[in-house]
């Protein structure tokens, strides 16, 4: 039998000998150490209990990158209370559509959305608790106060038998459609994460709770920055990852992503790893590196790990002509399925944009799940076994296509079409929902995109099909320039021809100042194509 892991139990044992005065979250000029976390977060978990919510209940979580989304979600653990990520920018209906849909108890919010939850808090009757952080804006008055909660109580453990069965939630597809929750346990989302060993670095899990309390006593702590938001999936685990660790968790005051202040941070803090989504933040970061050289201390960075979107070959050589001991670690994996694939650059291993080492557990299926032959040039869809979410919740048609049984066996398959190369590499393809077809020909825009990025005037660019008469669908590319650099189609052209074949190359390719990527590096595609059809509309 092996053992139940629970992110719960795993706070209450490492706070035991993780030195009370190491820092444990900071933002900006605010420091909370690891003993005033201990007990805030307990205080918190025990007022949770305290105010109704029982073992199950779902917590929703609506605030920018701060320490109190740090603290909640520990205490959410201890309370055995099942997170649900908010995306600050929802409007009304989205945000009723999503804290119905999950069946929140709890919310807990910053103040600077009191407006919003003044105008929903109606059409929510389960919801029987909000928490209100303070953050320097107008709140609400009828509502707890977050300070007021953690700072009552003796900061004492719960003392609770908890389960490896208790869940998090990771909501997640609102640009396709109204966002489904993915329900992860607690036990397989520690295992799938590497059970508190790091395979990347030959570190094995963990064998009980025991074991890795020592490893966490005697191991250095990382430092960890998450640059995306913590309401995304790759943000959240980053933070997750530090706090389980004993480490410390650092994130940015800013509204938005500033690459100065996250240099900044890196030099003031000693930051060892840090999260990001691709080129949206690795770009401007190895600009500001080039553009203000010897100005930040980028040595004590061992690690920066990316997922989500891809991060091409030329952004990874800039961040390690700043630092050459950097592990650039790029996974391929989704809030259905972590551990699709990774890739690993070093700088004395280089990769190609896009190519990832198959995951273990992981096989690549045609829609009629039939295996695809490596080498064959045939495309299908990455699938992976093992640790997997118990599926969508209240969503189980969705569940049954997304976790399909194949020869005896569960895998998740989110739908990334990739191609599989003889030497067993995968090739990135992109999304099947974003496939775009072209004169009977499939083309997956992540392809042309890269190409398109390894132009020296491209700092950015999106690919969509507009209908068209002649084609079906027109391959159409708008692109961010560098700053200063003209705009030249025609040659853009030219240079993705050399690059791909004649098919796939765009129609046209359009210019935007900024291709107003989401928070998390994510592309707004619909976005894109409703300018490409405003441009050409004339």
């Amino acid at each position: 039998m092996t053992f139940p892991w629970n992110h719960g139990d795993i706070l209450d044992a490492i706070e035991q000998v993780v030195p009370g005065e190491r820092a444990a979250l900071i933002h900006g000029e605010r420091v909370i150490d690891w003993r005033t976390f201990s007990a805030r977060t307990n205080n918190l978990a025990a007022a949770l209990q305290a105010r109704g919510a029982a073992p199950g209940d779902k917590i929703g979580f609506y605030m920018r990158n701060c320490p109190e989304y740090s603290e909640a979600i520990a205490a959410a653990f201890k309370a055995r209370l099942t997170h649900v990520n908010v995306n600050y920018r929802y409007v009304d209906r989205e945000l009723v559509y999503l804290l119905d849909n999950a069946d929140a108890a709890v919310v807990v919010y910053a103040a600077e959305f009191a407006p919003r939850v003044a105008a929903i808090r109606g059409e929510l009757p389960l919801v029987h608790t909000w928490i209100e952080v303070a953050d320097g804006h107008p709140g609400n008055t009828d509502v707890l106060h977050y300070d007021e909660l953690v700072a009552d109580g003796d900061g004492a453990p719960l003392g609770i038998a908890r389960s490896g069965d208790d869940m998090l939630f990771l909501y997640t597809g609102g640009t396709t459609g109204m966002p489904k929750g993915v329900m992860w346990r607690l036990d397989d989302l520690w295992r799938v994460t590497g059970a508190g060993g790091n395979p990347r670095l030959g570190v094995p899990p963990a064998v009980d709770l025991a074991e890795f309390v020592e490893r966490v006593r005697v191991d250095a702590p990382p430092v960890s920055l998450p640059l995306p938001p913590l309401m995304h999936g790759t943000g959240l685990l980053g933070a997750v990852g530090a706090m389980t660790r004993g480490g410390t968790c650092v994130t940015l005051t800013g509204r938005s992503f500033d690459p100065l202040e996250a240099l900044a941070a890196v030099d003031r803090h000693r930051v060892t790893t840090m999260t990001i989504v691709g080129d949206a933040f690795a770009a401007p970061i190895v600009a500001a590196l080039d553009a203000q050289a010897g100005r930040y201390d980028f040595s004590s960075l061992r690690a920066i790990t990316s997922s989500g979107v891809m991060w091409t070959r030329t952004v990874k050589a800039g961040l390690l002509r700043h630092n050459p001991e950097l592990l650039l670690a790029d996974g391929f994996s989704s809030s259905e399925a972590i551990g699709l694939g990774s890739s690993v650059m070093t700088r004395d291993a280089e990769v190609e944009v896009a190519k990832f080492t198959l995951g273990p557990t992981c096989k690549v299926f045609t829609e009629d799940h039939r295996e695809v032959v490596p080498g064959s040039g045939e495309a299908g869809m990455v699938a992976v076994s093992g640790y997997l979410p118990v599926g969508y919740y209240k969503d189980a048609d969705k569940t049954a296509r997304t976790f399909p049984v194949i020869g005896g066996v569960r895998y998740s398959i989110p739908g990334d079409w990739v191609r599989v190369e003889a030497d067993g590499s995968l090739t990135l393809l992109g999304r099947g929902s974003n496939c775009i077809n072209t004169a009977g020909e499939k083309v997956y825009p992540e392809e042309v995109e890269e190409a398109l990025k390894h132009h020296p005037s491209v700092f950015d660019a999106l690919v969509v099909g507009l209908p068209d008469e002649k084609w079906g669908q027109a391959i159409t590319a708008v692109v961010q320039l560098r700053d200063g650099v003209p705009f030249d189609e025609a040659a853009l052209k030219a240079f993705v021809h050399e690059r791909l074949a004649g098919y796939k190359v765009p129609k046209r390719i359009l210019a935007r100042a900024d291709l107003e990527r989401a928070p998390n590096g994510k592309a707004n595609y619909q976005l894109i194509r409703d300018y490409a059809v405003q441009q050409l509309a004339g």
